[in-house]
C-alpha cells in the first residue's frame, strides 16, 4: 500500500513565486523529452517558488522548487528541474504519479516568510488584489526517456508586494544567487487540482 493519495490531488494553501530571465549557460536544463526551452530576449524563463499546502489538502507540507518554461510543439509547458518537500508521502507520490524529482528538505516558515536551509529563503508582505484568477497549465517531465504530461488547474487569489529573495550561492539553486527576479507575486490562497481526474 502506498503512503500517498491517488491522483488528482486537490491542493490549497499559499505560495510566493519569483521569475528570472537567465543566460542559457546559467539556467538549469530540464529533463523533459521533446521539450524546447522558451527564450525571452535570448534568455531562459526560470521561476522559483515556495509553497505551503494546508488543510483540506490530502497532504500538508512545505515545498520549494525551480522550474523552466518550455514548449512541446507550439504549446508552452512548465518543467520542474529542482524540488524539495518535507513530506516523504509527497516525495513518493510526486515521483510515482507525475515523474516530479522531489527530494526531502527542512523548512522554517512564518507569516510571509519561507526558508529552506542550504537552499534559499524569501520574505514577502503580500497585498491581495480584489480578484480571483483561473489557472490552467501542463507540467512536462521525463521518465526513462519518455515524456510525462500532467494537467494542473484551479483558481488563485493573486497578491503583489515587495519581496526579498536570498539564495545560497553554494546550494543547488546557486544559479539564482545574487540575481534579482523580474517579477515576484504571491497567491493567498490558491486552490489547485493536480493530476488526472477520475
Amino acid at each position: 500500500m502506498s503512503g500517498y493519495p491517488p491522483e488528482p490531488w486537490h491542493l490549497t494553501g499559499r505560495c510566493v513565486v519569483g521569475v528570472w530571465l537567465l543566460p542559457s549557460g546559467v539556467a538549469p536544463v530540464p529533463d523533459a523529452p521533446g521539450a524546447r526551452v522558451v527564450r525571452v530576449l535570448g534568455r531562459t524563463v526560470v521561476a522559483a517558488a515556495f509553497f505551503s499546502y494546508a488543510e483540506p489538502s490530502p497532504l500538508t507540507y512545505e515545498e520549494v522548487m525551480a522550474t523552466v518554461l518550455v514548449r512541446r510543439g507550439p504549446r508552452p509547458r512548465v518543467s520542474i528541474t529542482h524540488i524539495w518537500v518535507d513530506s516523504p508521502a509527497s516525495r513518493d507520490g510526486g515521483r510515482a504519479l507525475w515523474a516530479i524529482p522531489k527530494e526531502l528538505a527542512r523548512f522554517e516558515t512564518g507569516p510571509g516568510s519561507w526558508t529552506a536551509p542550504g537552499i534559499g529563503a524569501v520574505r514577502m508582505r503580500p497585498r491581495r488584489l480584489p480578484l480571483v484568477v483561473p489557472l490552467a497549465f501542463r507540467l512536462l517531465q521525463g521518465r526513462a526517456g519518455a515524456a510525462v504530461e500532467t494537467r494542473v488547474g484551479g483558481r488563485v487569489r493573486p497578491a503583489l508586494g515587495r519581496a526579498r529573495w536570498s539564495v545560497d550561492a553554494d546550494g543547488p539553486l546557486g544559479f539564482l544567487a545574487g540575481r534579482r527576479p523580474v517579477l515576484t507575486f504571491s497567491a493567498v490562497p490558491f486552490r489547485l487540482v493536480f493530476g488526472r481526474r477520475r
